[in-house]
């Protein structure tokens, strides 16, 4: 830039720093079109960028007395001012983006995975007990007792024939046999 579009800048500045109203208008018609672009580039949305722009000018009207042209040139002080506030917002958008997906992720968790069974797999379950029930009921009284003892009381073989005071070959055959019943009667109910 040229030393008079910065010295007009800067005329305008330093009459914001007193609290001129008129000046700031000034200042914003002046550079608005160019730093709406710059933070168009960075946020990326309109809307966004008209946000950013709007905390520049307030972050201007309050920062004016802190001005030095010493130190950039004023379109570089408007440009970084601009370029922080787009920043910024994109950061906030960024954590605000993040809590939404933490509340979603834990509320789905919360739905989806909780320790109830599924009903789809709590309905299975309740017609296979069922079924068991039924194909048990068909097995003679001495293979639904032995195959009753060794499963539900998990009892060997030989513990089953010292506490039913039978020969072990004896309940060896009946469970067998026993369990061959239960898998053919089984297989009709699936």
């Amino acid at each position: 830039m040229n030393s008079d579009p910065d010295m007009h800048l800067l005329s305008l500045i330093d009459r914001v720093a007193a609290r001129d109203q008129a000046a700031l208008r000034q200042l914003y018609d002046a550079t608005a079109s160019k730093l709406y672009g710059l933070a168009l580039r960075v946020v990326g949305k309109p809307e966004w960028a008209e946000d950013c722009l709007q905390d520049t000018f307030l972050q201007v009207w309050r920062s004016a007395g802190d001005y030095r042209a010493s130190l950039s040139p004023p379109m570089a002080w408007l440009g970084m001012m601009v370029r922080s506030r787009s920043l910024d917002l994109l950061r906030r958008a960024q954590a605000q983006r993040q809590s939404q997906t933490d509340d979603i992720d834990d509320h789905l968790a919360d739905t989806l995975a909780g320790d109830a069974p599924d009903p789809s797999d709590t309905t299975l379950a309740s017609q296979q007990a069922w079924a068991l029930h039924q194909c048990l009921g068909q097995l003679n009284h001495q293979q639904r007792e032995v195959i009753t003892l060794a499963y539900l009381r998990d009892l060997s073989h030989t513990e089953l024939a010292t506490q039913l005071g039978l020969p072990l070959g004896t309940v060896k055959t009946w469970i067998r046999r026993g369990l061959d019943q239960l898998r053919q009667c089984m297989a009709r109910w699936h």
